[in-house]
């Protein structure tokens, strides 16, 4: 077979491999068992007797070899192999523009149809595509990249035509790469798949597994560039592209294959006028947003608004990066201050981590405390910390006073590190921790109470126990117990986004992001266990860590990846008490923007309604001191829900659920 690669070809990939490789051994991953690596020395090179530029030079090149070797052939036949199947669209040149050629892809596979059997042959080929070499399709997850099981239901074609010709611009939650460097010098990269005290495992892009053991480990760190290489449709013509695409986009849930349950109703009813969405200020005050224009960028958006406590007209907006703004709205203008800047304490480089959420202690106006919880980047690790700070006297800025530690908890990967804090009617400040991955929980953490993850904890911010600078409530369930960490309230959680309490019952609102099939919404009592990993939803997920005479509470409502595939838990609406949905609790999906309303009865869902859409990737919602709630939209703009113009028990549509938006940023 001849190589047709261009000079411009070998530049480019030797900047990926530089970029995204890093790797002097991934062409001899170990098996999973452990086998201490060879050293830097033993790794022989070619032409040992080169020096100075040719030395570096052939470097290079092995590596380079190396790399094409270690990769499925068929990851780099965009260079290689030209196909005998070449339909009326050619592909581009090679020496087109690289942004125009990805142009004329995406132009062309949105603006014709694609051929799914076609495309079912391109995605099983080792030789053309080697997809298959690294996605399972049949939700286990068993491979390096993302199971795609649903990619048809949870993004629309837009996205996935994205994913194809960007890998690195959205990397799927759970799925960014990890490099390790070991005290020999060598160096391995994959997707984290195990973490335990004693090793943890990686799986490289050809599916194989190596084994590092921990105390080998000289450096841990992660990537924002993707394991699956760029340019992987340059070897395909456009039409085979397209029907790439075309086969992507079939694959979706099956009504079957989730258990029938009262909770998680098949199809979820559109009210035939839905509620108002309405931007809570001008364009000209929309708050910033940054995109992926290129690997190793890091997206970032608005995650956090309240109403600054006794103050009708002034708010607080939390961002990603660290910055915290007060938005004065008056009814003639709007001004907006910066209240304060925390950059420099977080953490934000890669995955859905930084500035996440903040909380006003209940005597917020005496006291002038409020709390936040954010990622920091300590001893090699990302871990999670909720910090104490104190306002100016006039309550309009931070007073500059240094953040006071609570608590940390150190995380297994980049990833699910859950989202919220807040203030519970009994006092105490509520955190939500999620596993912190790997994907599917392989350590247990969900049901694992000798740690903080997975969990939603309880402590008290205004006394200390000895060691500690809070105290554990006298009522934690697992207090004083020796098998079980005294700060966690209840168990069994995957990554708890968002909660809220009702301000008339109490109940404690949990949106939990789902793995693979369901998301779901809880809610949570003293000591209970909800199930993760042992069930996602309603569904059981794995026997692992099952325990007899165990109880799984189940939520009360779940949907289905047609729907959507990241949960933001809301607020029970509390405003006008005339309105009809006055006690309905209000969520939405990140990734679909759906807006839903549902009412329950003893955690039994009574009936879900679809009463509307947000313009913007829903990051959180909010709610006022008259009980209106919010939207908080990452793309850098609160909007209001107005539920004057429709009643929720009128008026239903039937048809079918429209096709996911793109978005990203809190992730699955």
């Amino acid at each position: 077979m001849r190589c047709n690669a261009t000079p411009e070809w070998f530049s480019h990939t030797r900047r990926w491999l530089s970029s995204s490789a890093r790797s002097r051994r991934q062409v001899d991953w170990q098996p999973l068992w452990h086998a201490r690596p060879r050293k830097h020395s033993e790794i022989r090179l070619a032409n040992p007797g080169a020096s100075g530029k040719a030395l570096r030079e052939s470097s290079e090149l092995n590596l380079l070899v190396m790399r094409l070797k270690m990769f499925p052939r068929a990851c780099l036949a965009f260079a290689l192999i030209v196909s005998s199947r070449a339909a009326e669209r050619p592909a581009p040149s090679p020496q087109t523009d690289p942004a125009r050629a990805l142009r004329e892809y995406r132009d062309f596979a949105m603006g014709h149809d694609g051929n799914a059997a076609r495309g079912r042959e391109l995605f099983l080929s080792e030789q053309l595509t080697a997809c298959v070499k690294c996605h399972t399709v049949d939700g286990s997850s068993g491979k390096a990249g993302p199971d795609l099981f649903a990619v048809g239901d949870k993004f629309p074609r837009s996205a996935l035509i994205r994913a194809v010709l960007e890998p690195s611009a959205e990397i799927a939650v759970g799925y960014g790469t990890t490099i390790v460097e070991t005290e020999f010098g060598d160096e391995f990269e994959g997707v984290l798949k195990q973490s335990t005290a004693d090793a943890l495992e990686l799986m490289g892009a050809d599916g194989r597994r190596v084994r590092v053991v921990t105390g080998e480990i000289r450096e841990q760190r992660g990537s924002t560039v993707s394991l699956m290489p760029e340019g992987l449709q340059a070897g395909m013509s456009l039409q085979q592209f397209t029907d790439l695409i075309e086969y992507l986009a079939t694959l979706k849930q099956p009504a079957s294959a989730l258990t029938s349950n009262r909770g998680m109703p098949a199809d979820i009813p559109e009210l035939a006028q839905p509620i108002a969405v309405r931007p809570f200020f001008s364009e000209q005050m929309r708050f910033p947003h940054s995109f992926v224009q290129k690997p190793g960028d890091v997206r970032s958006g608005l995650v956090w608004f309240g109403q600054l406590p006794g103050v009708s007209n002034a708010y607080l907006v939390v961002h990603q990066t660290g910055k915290i703004w007060l938005l004065e709205k008056q009814s003639t203008n709007e001004v907006k201050t910066l209240f304060a800047d925390v950059a420099p304490e977080i953490f934000n480089e890669r995955g859905p981590n930084g500035l996440l959420s903040l909380a006003f202690h209940p005597r917020f106006r005496e006291n002038r405390k409020y709390y936040l919880k954010h990622q920091v980047f300590e001893d090699g690790r990302i871990a999670t910390t909720v910090v104490e700070r104190q306002a100016s006297p006039d309550l309009r800025a931070d007073s500059g006073r240094p953040s006071r530690r609570l608590i940390r908890i150190v995380s297994v990967t980049q990833d699910h590190s859950g989202g919220c804090i807040g203030f519970g009617p009994d006092g105490f400040l509520y955190i939500a921790m999620g596993d912190t991955g790997p994907q599917q929980d392989p350590q247990g953490h969900g049901q694992d109470l000798t740690t903080h993850l997975a969990k939603i904890l309880r402590i008290d911010v205004d006394h200390a126990n000895a060691g500690l600078p809070y105290a554990i409530p006298a009522d934690n369930p697992f207090r004083g117990r020796s098998d079980a960490r005294p700060e966690i309230w209840a168990c069994g959680f995957r990554e708890p986004w968002r909660f809220s309490f009702d301000p008339v019952t109490g109940d404690l609102w949990v949106g939990d992001v789902g793995q693979d099939r369901v998301e779901e919404v809880s809610i949570v009592r003293r000591g209970e266990n909800h199930g993760w990993n042992v069930y996602e939803g309603f569904e059981p997920f794995s026997n692992r860590y099952r325990r007899e005479g165990e109880t799984y509470v189940p939520p009360v409502f779940a949907y289905r990846r047609k729907y959507g595939n990241s949960i933001t838990g809301g607020y029970v609406y509390r405003g006008d008490r005339r309105s009809s949905f006055y006690g309905v609790y209000i969520c939405g999906d990140y990734t679909s923007h759906r807006i839903w309303g549902l009412k329950q009865q003893d955690r039994t869902l009574r009936i879900v309604r679809q009463i509307g859409t947000a313009p913007q990737g829903i990051a959180s919602f909010a709610t006022d001191e008259r009980g209106e709630i919010y939207v908080v939209g990452y793309e850098g703009m609160i909007y209001q829900l107005d539920f004057t113009g429709t009643s929720f028990d009128d008026g239903l549509k039937t048809t079918p659920p429209a096709a996911p938006t793109a978005s990203a940023g809190k992730g699955d």
